[in-house]
This record gives C-alpha cells, sequence and structure tokens, in this order.
C-alpha cells in the first residue's frame, strides 16, 4: 500500500517550491456557515493559534475554566504547523462570562466570544480558507497555466497525505502501517490510532478507485449507472441516462460525479460506473472485507475539488496562494496539481 503513485489530472508538475518553512506559511480560516445568535448556553471562541495541535488547545481551554474537557467542543482539527483562526465551543449554562484575555497559552489568542443556543459540533464548518506562501520555486512554462486550470476545472479530490499519518518514520505513513496491521489480524487497541488506521485504510482506497477512474480517461466523463452527488449536502443519486440535464448539471457544479467510501452492503452505482468501482474494488479484498467487518455503511464523495475565490500573486520568487475548500478537502490535493512542493515542516498534521 503506498501513496506515491495515484495519477495526476494533468502530468506530473515540474515546477518546485518550499511548503511550510514557517507557521504563517501556511495560514487557514475556518467557514462555519452560519452567524451565532449571541445568547445562550454554549460560549463560542474565534481562537487564532501558532504552533499549537486543537486537542491540545481544547484542554487547556478546559483548565482556564475548570470545566471537564466533554464541555470543551470544536468544529474541526487544524494543522499544528500552521497560523490556524478557528472555532471552539464551551458548554457554559447561566450569564457567567470568562475573562478571555488572561487565557495565558503561548500562540493561541482569543479574538472574539459569543454565545450560541446550539452546541459547536464536529463536522458544522461550511468549509475553510486557506493562504499558502510557497517558497524558492523553480518555475516552469506551465505554471501558470496550471492554476488557471485548476481554478476553471477542478482538482482530484483526493485525500491528502496527512490522513496517511506522518511519513518522519515510514514513507507510506503511520497510520498506513496501523492500517496494514490491521487488515492481517493484528488488534489495535488504542482508540485514537484505531481510528485513524480506519480512516486511512478507507481513504487510500477512495483515492485508488479516483485515480484508477483518471487512468480510464472518465474523470470529467459521466458513465451510466453514476452516483451523482449533490453541490453543499450528502445526498446522491443514480443516474441511469446521461442526458442533457445531467451533463448542464455538472457544468454548473449542481451536483459531482462521486466514488465509494467503502463498508458493508452493495456500491451505490449501476451499470457500467457498477462494473469500473467493482473492478478496482475487487483488487483489494482484505481491505473491504475488514472495512465491512467494522460496520461501516456505503458513503460517497465527489471525486472533484472546486476551489473557489482562488487568487494568486508572485512576490519574487515566491508564490502566495489563497482558496476557499469545502470541509473534508485538503489544500495539498489542489497544491498537487500544480507544483511539486517539498515541506520543511518534520512534524503531523491533524
Amino acid at each position: 500500500m503506498q501513496i506515491n503513485h495515484w495519477r495526476y489530472l494533468s502530468s506530473k508538475p515540474e515546477s518546485t517550491g518550499i511548503f511550510k518553512r514557517q507557521p504563517d506559511d501556511f495560514v487557514v480560516q475556518e467557514i462555519l456557515g452560519y452567524e451565532p445568535a449571541g445568547e445562550g448556553e454554549h460560549i463560542y471562541l474565534w481562537v487564532r493559534k501558532e504552533g499549537l495541535n486543537t486537542a491540545y488547545l481544547a484542554e487547556q481551554i478546559a483548565k482556564f475554566t475548570q470545566l471537564p474537557l466533554r464541555a470543551v467542543s470544536y468544529a474541526g482539527r487544524k494543522d499544528k504547523h500552521s497560523v490556524s483562526e478557528q472555532w471552539f465551543g464551551v458548554h457554559k449554562p447561566g450569564k457567567a462570562e470568562y475573562d478571555w484575555s488572561a487565557l495565558n497559552v503561548p500562540g493561541a489568542t482569543v479574538l472574539k466570544a459569543i454565545r450560541h443556543n446550539k452546541k459547536l459540533r464536529t463536522g458544522v464548518l461550511k468549509g475553510n480558507k486557506f493562504t499558502i506562501l510557497i517558497r524558492d520555486i523553480t518555475p516552469s512554462d506551465d505554471l501558470e497555466q496550471r492554476i488557471a486550470k485548476v481554478s476553471l476545472s477542478g482538482a482530484p479530490n483526493y485525500y491528502g497525505p496527512q490522513r496517511f499519518g506522518d511519513s518522519r518514520y515510514d514513507p507510506k505513513g503511520s497510520n498506513l502501517v496501523l492500517a496494514e496491521k490491521m487488515i492481517n489480524g493484528e488488534v489495535i487497541r488504542n482508540r485514537n490510532k484505531r481510528s485513524m488506521a480506519i480512516s486511512a485504510l478507507r481513504s487510500w482506497l477512495f483515492n485508488e478507485v479516483l485515480s484508477e477512474r483518471i487512468n480510464a480517461g472518465d474523470f470529467a466523463q459521466p458513465l451510466e449507472g453514476d452516483v451523482m452527488s449533490l453541490a453543499g449536502n450528502a445526498s446522491y443519486f443514480v443516474s441511469e441516462d446521461i442526458d442533457d440535464t445531467i451533463k448542464q448539471r455538472l457544468a454548473t457544479r449542481d451536483i459531482t460525479i462521486s466514488a465509494p467510501l467503502w463498508g458493508k452492503g452493495e456500491l451505490a452505482s449501476a451499470g457500467p460506473a457498477f462494473a469500473f468501482e467493482q473492478s478496482v474494488i475487487m483488487k483489494h479484498p482484505k481491505i473491504t472485507q475488514t472495512l465491512a467487518s467494522l460496520g461501516l455503511e456505503q458513503e460517497r464523495r465527489p471525486i472533484v475539488l472546486y476551489p473557489s475565490n482562488l487568487t494568486w500573486a508572485w512576490e519574487q520568487n515566491n508564490l502566495r496562494i489563497s482558496f476557499e475548500l469545502p470541509a473534508g478537502t485538503f489544500a495539498t490535493s489542489v497544491l498537487r496539481e500544480i507544483l511539486n512542493v517539498e515541506s520543511d515542516d518534520t512534524g503531523s498534521s491533524e
């Protein structure tokens, strides 16, 4: 199980650059998608953090408020080796407030505190805005054309290398090493490590199907029986016929072609799309059996990732690029289609 063989939509980029030389080279801002009400039992904190992982900061907030850790929540984990602006939730009924300026955690600043009537839960984010500086670029003739193409046509919605773990000790990523042990019958007792191994395994299989679809020349070409995901939610439907309406909805990004996130049960696709997906899935019986045995349900994920509000500018031989992505997708998957980046960061990502 390797992670360096997945196909590019175009050819492999020739340009190279340095990624994450320092934390503010990679700035992430959460997009919540709704405004807190200003009243309620929950305090929403808008926090700027640098060099801190999300779980650690949640622990520090719990200590500061003298509340149990379960009273502190967040919508998503953010890369430790970045500057991140993200939301935390604190369940604190009553009118008592805190002096958040007294939260003494080096690298963290509370920018805003506002109450809301619902708990901040994992997965509620609309998306994230990324502002990234790629340093010391060795240019190529097609670099700017690649940026324009990704902006117009999107990029393969691969799970990024962060999903597969810290590659310092194994080029496959530590989570994938655990996943291989799992499919070979080893019991992983640590709940967090087990969860990450399962996610890595499922993500790897999705990436395999996506890569094979690109290889077959059908990335943007719908097949009869494709499962179409509706923009903005998890709903999908099977497209038995590829008519002008389907093509128009794809062109306007109202729907996108999807690929399977494996679990128990049958593929949702039909006809030629089913035959294609099944041909890839059947190459990995131990993985599919393991995922099905865990009780996971069949789900779908769009195969194309559209960055929105993409802008870029040269700063001498550095490139600053900014874009927004839906929650659950990876900035590295966009960058991958544009240029080869080498990371100065040796730590793991969240």
